[in-house]
């Protein structure tokens, strides 16, 4: 366990905000965990779980402990036929564990490729992309409660993953934080590329799908439509996409027929948060040190200097704004740090 004090946290978050902690805390294994919950001085602090920081907007300096995972390894549980089960330490940086699974011939994770983050706090936020979600990966998630020391296994269900949701999003859970993701790949063949950004590119190519070049082309998409943290400061996509009613949707349709959607089991349609944005103007607006993403409307940016409290004024004059043309709430994907 490595513990810091007043440390600067400007490359610790992907919106290079410049900010610090009183304290952070680099956990590896259980044993770290069960010294915090014996140590009176932890126990009194204000704690904030970490990951890598693309998920954070810092509003202002932390006053408390910020607590990271370095738990690192893969472990395989199981084998058949068909599947293997791999146990992923939390601290893992995500992209990395998609790359090896695409080395080993394992299938499922590979439309995730690029996304920034861990895998425990991919299996926090319940990310997803191009018709993915790593819920439909997990089947259990192990987790300590840095208060008390228990220790509990979450199965898939527990986490009650809906679009960009788990139980761990919810304050009464707030003070568990995960171990290790147990997640299960497919070792035959089996693609996901409904999803018409990816179709289109792969046809257009004609590229014959395999492991390597579905990650490839994903990762080729989204570095098009998104800026590097390294050059220009974000936390990838800043809103979620909303979803609205059957009767709404049809509604909006009837304004502006040509808006996109991805119909939901239940007849609601998810509406790109996006493309909502970019009718309002936004997309490539600039104020200062803030603003919108050329490319991709859906990503606020820091061109350079910006406070935590510039960016969240930005999001909710583009929040008002939604709000005004089209009647609908866009809500931040990204938390907001006090």
């Amino acid at each position: 366990m490595e513990i810091k004090q007043n440390y600067p946290l400007s490359e610790r978050n992907t919106f290079g905000i410049a900010a610090q902690t009183d304290w952070w805390i680099d956990y590896t294994c259980d044993a770290d965990i069960d010294r915090l919950v014996k140590d009176e001085f932890f126990q009194e602090c204000r704690v904030q779980t970490i990951g890598e920081g693309s998920n954070l907007l810092f509003l202002a300096n932390f006053h408390g402990i910020l607590l990271h995972s370095e738990v690192q390894g893969i472990t395989e549980l199981n084998r058949d036929a068909d599947s293997i089960t791999l146990r992923v330490g939390s601290g893992m940086v995500w992209d990395d564990f998609v790359a090896y699974t695409v080395e080993q011939g394992y299938y499922g994770a590979e439309n995730l490729s690029l996304i920034p983050g861990q895998v425990g706090a991919a299996a926090v936020q319940n990310i997803g992309a191009y018709g993915v979600e790593v819920s439909q990966l997990i089947v259990a998630v192990h987790a300590r409660n840095y208060r008390t020391g228990e220790t509990r296994v979450f199965s898939e269900r527990d986490c009650r993953y809906a679009y960009r949701y788990s139980i761990f999003k919810e304050p009464d859970y707030a003070e568990w934080v995960i171990m290790y993701v147990d997640l299960r790949l497919q070792l035959t063949p089996s693609f996901s590329l409904e999803y018409t950004a990816l179709s289109k590119v792969l046809a257009e190519e004609q590229t014959t799908p395999s492991l390597r070049t579905v990650r490839d082309t994903i990762i080729r998409i989204r570095r098009s439509k998104l800026p590097d943290p390294a050059t220009v400061g974000n936390a990838g996509s800043f809103f979620v996409n909303p979803v609205v009613s059957a009767d709404k949707y049809a509604t909006l349709q009837a304004d502006y027929p040509s808006i996109p959607s991805y119909p939901q089991p239940d007849g609601s349609a998810k509406v790109p948060a996006g493309w909502l944005i970019e009718q309002c103007g936004y997309k490539g607006h600039r104020d200062g040190a803030v603003g919108v993403y050329e490319h991709q409307a859906l990503v606020l940016v820091n061109h350079g200097g910006a406070t935590g409290t510039q960016v969240a004024a930005l999001a909710e004059e583009i929040i008002g704004r939604v709000r005004e043309r089209f009647g609908i709430e866009l809500h931040p994907e990204v938390k907001y740090i006090l």
